[in-house]
């Protein structure tokens, strides 16, 4: 008989997360931007999450956690009522659905607070994925990060009434 994935669940950010979505964070840049950005690149935005300020950034936004089995495995943040932070999942489960469950999760609760879109600055690996969920690219953007410049696009999406 086969075996079925399991469910994955949401839930509330807690600060003793921060060891392990940062873990995530990094694993994920690692693993899943190369094709996209430099080893130098990579490693500049990856040490955004050795500092103080990374878990600050988390619990200064809506940060929900994604996990299966009760272990975190992706999390994404909401700034405001429009603005999509951080959308970060574990390469290891790349495919299995998590970054969309986390990104319903933000257009859904978005949408409650009142916004009528959202926006992200994508990184050029995740713009795909984005596109696919009716973002649109809006403006291309370079932010420097730790002495390096990333390209990344501003995309937005409008909330409709299904939200």
């Amino acid at each position: 008989m086969a075996q079925a994935f399991p469910k994955p669940g949401l839930r509330p950010f807690l600060p003793a997360d921060v060891p392990v979505l940062a873990a995530i964070f990094a694993a994920s840049i690692e693993e899943l931007t190369g094709d996209d950005y430099s080893e130098a690149q990579q490693q500049a935005w990856m040490a955004a999450a050795e500092s103080e300020e990374f878990g600050k950034r988390l619990a200064a936004d809506l940060t929900l956690i994604a996990t299966l089995e009760g272990s975190p495995v992706g999390f994404a943040s909401l700034r405001g009522t429009d603005h999509i932070r951080m959308l970060y999942v574990h390469p290891a489960v790349v495919g299995q659905g998590i970054a969309t469950i986390l990104l319903d999760a933000l257009e859904k609760l978005a949408g409650g607070r009142g916004a009528t879109s959202l926006t992200v600055d994508a990184s050029d690996t995740a713009e795909s994925f984005f596109a696919k969920r009716g973002y649109t690219a809006k403006q291309r953007n370079t932010v420097t990060i730790n002495g390096e410049w990333l390209a990344n696009t501003t995309m937005q999406k409008t909330l409709g009434a299904a939200q």
